[in-house]
């Protein structure tokens, strides 16, 4: 029977990997946080567009911009910590994401840590998708919102609620368009199938709608409906390859327990 310190060794190494993992991601942060720090000013003339043309207020020397405002005396500082930190996450989650994935690597066997490549490489653009569509669908979600202001009465909205309002939604709809590569490179692992993919869509279709519906920053309808069709449509794609997937596995993992091709030459026949 292994000793006591054999069988704790597995979960130790397992932590230290996780820490390993956690400091990588971290320090990426960090340095985009950096970035972030320095390009203060451009990011949010870009995030504000929405709601008012920031850089053309600060050109002109306006005394404000729209119905935003910075309130309190450490307001401009929180708000610039705030702007540089979701900037880091949200411009280092390829990497992250990854870190996540290889955590998980060391235990699958060498051939499925390919998939690990094809999860890199379908990672980030599909990230930088959602994050696009995020910020594509902000000014339909601020006119609707902005909508029920009751007539002859100014809405005035803090900076920093503001921009932790748009930058959540860019985070949740980059996070959510990684679903299915999620989905497809459990797959193609081996971890789940195509069948078991689809089986529950319902279930799947309900719960992505719930997961909008519930995270998301705005609660208009239109903006729901923008953010789940796209995740429902890519769910299905996911669930459909998968049963592709499954069935190239299963016709080779057939031919090599019987020893015999899909496809024989014929045998002559002798006397």
């Amino acid at each position: 029977m292994a000793s006591a310190s054999q069988e704790r060794m597995p979960l130790i190494d397992h932590l230290r990997e996780l820490r390993k993992r956690i400091l990588k991601s971290v320090i990426a942060i960090f340095v985009v946080f950096i970035g972030g720090w320095y390009l203060y000013n451009p990011i949010i003339a870009t995030l504000a567009k929405p709601v008012c043309d920031l850089k053309a207020a600060q050109q002109s020397g306006a005394a404000s911009c729209g119905a935003l405002y910075i309130g309190g005396v450490l307001g401009p500082l929180d708000l610039q910590i705030k702007v540089a930190l979701l900037t880091g996450v949200i411009v280092s989650a390829p990497f992250w994401l990854y870190q996540l994935w290889a955590f998980i690597a060391p235990a699958l066997h060498r051939k499925e840590k390919r998939t690990t490549v094809l999860f890199i490489c379908a990672a980030t653009p599909f990230f930088a998708l959602g994050a696009t569509l995020g910020y594509l669908i902000l000014p339909i979600a601020i006119k609707a919102l902005f909508g029920f202001t009751p007539n002859a009465i100014s809405n005035l909205v803090r900076f920093d609620d503001y921009l932790d309002f748009v930058l959540r939604l860019i985070l949740l709809v980059g996070l959510a368009f990684e679903l299915p590569i999620f989905l497809l490179t459990f797959n193609l692992i081996g971890f789940l199938r195509g069948k078991t993919i689809l089986k529950p869509w319902r279930v799947w279709v309900f719960a992505i709608f719930l997961v909008v519906a519930a995270f998301s920053p705005t609660a208009d309808p239109l903006s729901m409906v923008l953010l789940a069709a796209p995740l429902i449509l890519f769910y299905f794609m996911a669930g459909g390859i998968a049963v592709l997937v499954d069935k190239k596995r299963d016709k080779r993992s057939a031919s090599v327990q019987t020893g015999v091709t899909p496809i024989e030459s014929a045998t002559p026949i002798t006397d």
